[in-house]
């Protein structure tokens, strides 16, 4: 009978020779193999081994503190090539100071190039990526100056007449991956995950380059008890199985939670347990951008003040079941955690892996994307992937907007430590920020103003006191919020002149409400 061999985390480690291409297949924390990762830290801050890897990741891998945290340590890697690093303030930091070589693509290309890198091809093309700061033509997706004079990984082809970006295979050495449990014979489930991920194709993408696949799970159970329509990877595709020794620590579902079945699919929780949020500056641009959904429409949520309050003020306003909230990593339904346990919900109606769902936002395309960002500028550009130095990466921020039908753009209009009142049905600002977010030019592209005019895509930038529109002919403003004044709150504090609409009007006072807004589709 075919058996598994079963590692320790500290073997697991030996399997990376200097040089390789290291990929770990997780979403924050969830799906994070920290045992084995935690093992390869070990490793080289005793022995300096291995060294110098290429780190590939699509999506963003930490709480802030684990997950490939582990691996920011110069010298161990050479290469980083991910695409958000938000959550991960040593790599930002690395980043920052050219201490690693680094590349930002779009999550979605890096997870569907896997894919593609599975079936033979020698990499992926795609729209996604054109005019923004990972079009090679702007800045290749380089992220600091230690990258600038390093060779693109990324090109411009033509097909039949169209521009299309190309991006290129990326050899896979290790790949790790995490499940829940697997058999004698190594057949793995991912039933506990709360999240599908991308799990597959990354296994068979290290396989088409004869790679090796390490797997952590929390139990072994003997072969032939498993469901096979549950297991995730078939055993024979696993080189190593590392089995987990302290879950509470290490194996944990999420950050915030050792295993909770509402968020994988176990259990639901009553509607009424899911606390409304309390009025304050996030839930108030929050609830403005809901008054953008209608009935029937499917949405997605970004990171920020987007899946932190939009799916709750939802829930509290009763129209969860009159809209389909889902989010990148694959959830559909539900009442999504936020913060450093992005991605994953309670009480969901589907689950369906991060490169399944991307193909419906890069193809057929969202109706409403929701989305943070950082700078506005008068064309129109979002910056939403580097403030100065700090480089959080655009994650799925480019594969969703560049295809949604609408999009709406949620912030606050200045930064650095602004602070709000919202009495007597009137915004005030109590202590304004110090930092612009209306800017003569963003400092990158991660939305193209331009081109989405062109294709008169609907965009909406949404904040705490005024409300803009793309139009034909730049930014336009639309609304303000009761209590703001014009000249000195807005106009003045901005580095462009937007277009003022004649029919600005003001915000809706409902914004104002302790309770529900009553809000009907």
């Amino acid at each position: 009978m075919l058996k598994a061999k079963f590692i320790t985390a500290e073997e697991a480690a030996g399997y990376l020779k200097d040089g390789m291409t290291l990929c770990p297949v997780g979403m924050t924390l969830v799906s994070a193999c920290e045992s084995i990762l935690k093992g390869i830290e070990a490793s080289f801050l005793e022995t300096g081994h291995p060294s110098n890897l290429t780190l590939l990741h699509s999506c963003g891998q930490s709480d802030r503190k684990d997950g490939i945290q582990h691996l920011a340590h110069e010298g161990l890697v050479k290469r980083i090539i991910g695409s958000h690093w938000g959550l991960q303030p040593r790599w930002m930091e690395m980043i920052a100071n050219s201490q690693v070589e680094a590349y930002c693509l779009p999550q979605g290309q890096i997870a569907q190039l896997y894919r593609s890198m599975a079936c033979g091809l020698p990499g992926k093309m795609s729209k996604v990526g054109l005019g923004t700061f990972v079009d090679p033509r702007y800045e290749g997706g380089k992220m600091n100056d230690r990258t600038k004079k390093l060779d693109d990984i990324v090109e411009i082809m033509e097909v039949h007449g169209e521009e299309y970006m190309f991006y290129r295979e990326i050899p896979i050495d290790v790949c790790l991956i995490r499940g829940t449990e697997c058999d004698e014979m190594g057949n793995l489930t991912t039933t506990e995950e709360a999240m599908k991920l991308e799990v597959l194709p990354a296994v068979l993408a290290a396989k088409r380059y004869g790679g090796k696949v390490i797997a952590q799970v929390k139990r072994v159970v003997q072969t032939g008890t498993l469901n096979p329509k549950d297991v995730t990877v078939p055993g024979v595709f696993i080189d190593g199985i590392v089995v987990c020794e302290n879950p509470e620590q290490d194996h944990r579902q999420t950050s915030s939670w050792v295993f909770d079945p509402s968020y994988s699919g176990q259990a639901r929780v009553p509607q009424n347990a899911i606390e409304p949020l309390p009025l304050n500056v996030r839930k108030f641009i929050g609830r403005r951008a809901v008054q953008e959904v209608y009935a029937g429409c499917v949405v997605n949520l970004g990171t920020g003040i987007p899946n932190d309050v939009i799916g709750n003020i939802s829930n509290e306003e009763g129209i969860n079941n009159d809209i389909m909230i889902t989010v990148e990593s694959g959830i559909y339904g539900g009442v999504q955690a936020g913060g450093i346990d992005f991605g994953i919900g309670r009480n969901l109606y589907a689950m369906i892996g991060h490169h399944e769902q991307m193909d419906y936002y890069n193809g057929a395309g969202v109706d409403i994307t929701f989305m943070g960002f950082g700078e506005l500028d008068g064309e129109g550009n979002i910056n939403a992937t580097k403030m100065g130095p700090r480089c959080t990466g655009c994650g799925g921020f480019i594969d969703i907007t560049q295809n949604a039908k609408k999009v709406v753009f949620c912030g606050t209009f200045t930064a650095g430590g602004c602070e709000f009142s919202f009495e007597n049905q009137r915004l005030t600002i109590v202590k304004e920020g110090r930092i612009r977010k209306m800017v003569g030019r963003a400092a990158q592209y991660s939305f193209n103003g331009k081109l989405a005019r062109e294709k008169s895509q609907e965009v909406y930038v949404v904040t705490e006191r005024a409300v803009f529109k793309l139009v034909p002919e730049g930014v336009m403003l639309t609304e303000i919020a009761p209590g703001i004044d014009l000249k000195t709150q807005v106009l003045d504090l901005m580095d462009f002149a937007p277009i003022i609409s004649s029919e600005l009007a003001p915000m809706d006072v409902g914004l104002f409400n302790q309770g529900p807004m009553n809000m009907k589709l």
